[in-house]
């Protein structure tokens, strides 16, 4: 059935542009400035469909990476962490593109550029958890020369690197309570800072692995 869920999400998008494209605003806003500001307009039709093509597109693109991945049979350890993975960013698309839709309609919606450090923090946040149940694999995960090389570095990577990601996803949420320019300052100083002592601390795991 998880394999599967993104049918709900991509299908619902789709079904929701159709339902509403006659009453949308041509061009309608699709971008949003820090302050909330729309500075990014696009024709209705392109308004109404980029954001499910994409979801659908990013849902079959993820789901076909296993197939050309050299260690495919890795991804039997790790299925269900996977499939939460492929799941949760096809939600955020769909999210986002309620939100879009909705803006433009007029609905009573939260203000994108507010939502966008909750939506990603989120994300991140279910990122970290999972990220140390993620087997040696040549698409998901940190993919580094140190953790690629060896089964034992990657194990130990993706444990410290899911408590970064954790905490950065943390911190994007706790940074939603900050004026915006600020909170998109603490959101991506957190996702470079997670990523970088990720990628770091595999190296430095390696190399005591070669001493």
């Amino acid at each position: 059935m998880r394999k599967w869920y993104p049918v709900i999400p991509v299908a619902g998008a789709f079904l929701l542009s159709a339902a509403v494209y006659s009453r949308l605003p041509d061009p309608m806003a699709t971008h949003w400035g820090v302050d909330g500001t729309a500075n990014g307009y696009s024709s209705r039709l392109v308004g109404a469909f980029v954001m499910p093509v994409m979801a659908l597109a990013i849902w079959g693109f993820m789901r076909g990476l296993p197939y050309i991945d050299p260690r495919r049979a890795n991804y039997a350890k790790f299925q269900g962490t996977y499939d939460l993975m492929v799941n949760a960013v096809v939600t955020l698309l769909a999210l986002l593109h309620v939100m879009v839709i909705g803006r433009a309609l007029g609905w009573p919606m939260p203000d994108v550029g507010r939502m966008a450090p909750v939506l990603v923090g989120t994300l991140i946040l279910i990122l970290g958890n999972v990220m140390p149940r993620a087997r040696p694999n040549w698409w998901f995960g940190i993919r580094t020369p140190w953790t690629l090389s060896s089964d034992t570095v990657w194990t130990k990577t993706h444990r410290v690197g899911g408590y970064l990601m954790a905490a950065a996803g943390v911190v994007t949420l706790l940074s939603t309570f900050l004026p915006a320019r600020q909170a998109y300052v603490v959101l991506m100083t957190a996702i470079v800072g997670a990523s970088l002592g990720s990628v770091v601390y595999s190296y430095f795991a390696w190399r005591k692995e070669q001493a």
